[in-house]
C-alpha cells in the first residue's frame, strides 16, 4: 500500500477532522512506532507502521456511516470539552468512532451530521467548498426590508464581510415586538448568523438549523437521529462536494 500523510490517516480512522489532526501531530500528541512525531509533512504506511494517540492505536474503521442528530440546546459539538459540558456524542450511541461535521454552538438547535469518514468531513468542512446550511432565527425587534436586503447582500462582522445570503421574513410578531427570519448561507464562521442579526442590530433570541445540504430535521425529534440514506450522502457529495 502507497504512503499517505499521517494527518489524513487520522481523519480516515476517525479520530477527528484533518484539520484537527493537524493540531494533534503539531502539540506532539502522535506516535509512529513509538516515536513522537511533530512533522505535517510525515507520511506513513497503514499496513506497516503503527500510530497511536492517548498511547492506543489508532486503525481505520471497517465501515462508514453517517448520521444526522437534530441537536438540542444545551449540548457542545466537540468531541472532547474542557468544561466536561454535554456533547452531541452523548445523544449519538454507536460502535464507531465518531465526530461531528462542522458545529453548532451550545445555543442553536437543529441539523448536525456526524461520520467516521474522514476524507468526508474534510471535503464538507473545508471552506472552499458550498455547502448550504439553514437557518430559523427570532430576532428582537421588527426587521425592515433594508435591513433584510444588508443580510441578502452581506453585512460586516469584525473585519470579514459575509457572502451573499438567502433570506425571507417568516413572522413578524407586533405584539412581542419580534421578528422570524429564515436564512441560508454557505459559510461556517463562528456564531455567524448571530454575528449578521446583530450587524443589522437585532439580537438573536432562539436559532435553529432546520435544514444542511438540503436534508431536513422537521420528522426527527430534538435529541434523536438517524443514519442518513446512501441516497442522501450522494446528494451531498454530488452537489456539494467536488471530490
Amino acid at each position: 500500500m502507497e504512503e499517505i500523510r499521517l494527518q489524513k490517516y487520522i481523519a480516515d480512522c476517525g479520530i477527528t477532522s484533518r484539520r484537527k489532526a493537524e493540531e494533534l501531530i503539531k502539540n506532539g500528541k502522535i506516535e509512529v512506532n513509538g516515536h513522537v512525531i511533530t512533522e505535517l509533512g510525515t507520511k506513513i504506511n497503514p499496513e506497516k507502521d503503527i500510530i497511536k494517540y492517548d498511547n492506543k492505536r489508532i486503525k481505520k474503521e471497517q465501515e462508514y456511516v453517517y448520521i444526522l442528530l437534530n441537536k438540542p440546546i444545551g449540548y457542545v459539538t466537540t468531541v472532547k470539552d474542557q468544561f466536561k459540558r454535554e456533547s452531541v456524542l452523548d445523544l449519538v450511541r454507536v460502535k464507531e468512532r465518531i465526530v461531528p461535521v462542522g458545529r453548532l454552538d451550545m445555543y442553536t438547535s437543529g441539523a448536525l451530521i456526524l461520520s467516521n469518514d474522514g476524507e468526508f468531513v474534510y471535503q464538507v468542512t473545508h471552506p472552499k467548498h458550498e455547502i448550504d446550511k439553514t437557518y430559523t432565527a427570532t430576532i428582537k425587534g421588527i426587521v425592515k426590508d433594508g435591513e433584510v436586503e444588508q443580510l441578502k447582500n452581506g453585512v460586516k462582522i469584525e473585519e470579514y464581510f459575509t457572502k451573499p445570503a438567502k433570506v425571507k421574513i417568516l413572522r413578524i410578531d407586533e405584539d412581542k415586538k419580534q421578528s422570524r427570519l429564515e436564512i441560508t448561507i454557505h459559510e461556517g464562521k463562528n456564531r455567524q448568523v448571530r454575528k449578521m442579526c446583530e450587524a443589522i442590530g437585532h439580537k438573536v433570541l432562539a436559532l435553529h438549523r432546520s435544514k444542511i445540504a438540503g436534508i431536513d430535521v422537521k420528522d426527527l425529534p430534538l435529541g434523536k437521529w438517524r443514519y442518513l440514506t446512501k441516497k442522501e450522502v450522494e446528494k451531498i457529495i454530488k452537489n456539494n462536494v467536488k471530490y
